[in-house]
């Protein structure tokens, strides 16, 4: 497990992709698990081992995940989130060209349970959210007409970043769910950077983890 900070009230690690953020019913190694057993043997804790769990990722996206390591910080984080301070930012590669450098999208979300998928609704429909994110290009490769965004969260609703570029007519290269290509690869879905506060001191921290330069991230330079 890659750690990319630790102290006594947050510990920030790299989640790889197809681990679950948390336990689910495949039952499955997660991530909250994961770091669990890593504070008991490297502490030598006896008993249960205090985790929160802030925030998840999809399950076959990779990235930054942030847990707290005591109860105080992780109210303090959940109300970060609450109040729109806790900040995510990702790297998506997408099907096709986008003719503006950058934009905004927004589009309301209905979370369809039975089928654990997302789709966008009409604003008017029951339980509908609003979503919201910012995307700018960073690259275009023509031969393979594929494009590599920056993407700035907004609101955190269920698979918005792969419902959202989808309905965009951009869908994520590699989205077994919504996507129309790279069918069978690695979804090219990243969380590269978490902004906090820290829950103690306040400081503004900033982590960042780029995802490495091989399998489908390799995809726009071969």
């Amino acid at each position: 497990m890659k750690i990319i900070f630790e102290d006594n009230h947050i510990i920030v690690v790299e989640k790889l992709p197809n681990i679950p953020s948390q336990s689910d019913k495949t039952k499955d190694l997660d991530m909250l698990t994961i770091v669990k057993k890593y504070i008991k043997e490297k502490y030598e804790k006896k008993g249960n081992v205090y985790l929160g769990l802030v925030h998840r990722l999809d399950r076959p996206v990779g990235g930054v995940m942030i847990f707290a390591k005591t109860s105080k910080a992780a109210s303090r984080l959940s109300n970060q989130v609450r109040e729109k301070i806790f900040k995510k930012k990702y790297l998506a590669v997408v099907d096709g060209k986008i003719e503006s450098k950058e934009g905004i999208l927004e589009d309301y979300l209905y979370k369809d349970e039975r089928n654990n998928i997302s789709k966008v609704v009409n604003k008017n429909k029951k339980n509908a959210k609003l979503a919201k994110l910012q995307y700018e290009v960073l690259t275009y490769n023509e031969i393979k007409n594929l494009s590599l965004l920056k993407i700035n969260l907004f609101t955190g609703r269920h698979h918005q970043i792969r419902v959202q570029l989808a309905n965009f007519g951009h869908s994520i290269f590699g989205d077994q769910k919504y996507g129309t290509r790279g069918k069978g690869k690695q979804i090219a879905l990243w969380a590269y950077e978490l902004t906090i506060k820290h829950p103690i001191t306040g400081e503004e921290m900033t982590f960042k983890d780029l995802p490495d330069a091989k399998g489908t991230w390799c995809i726009l330079k071969e």
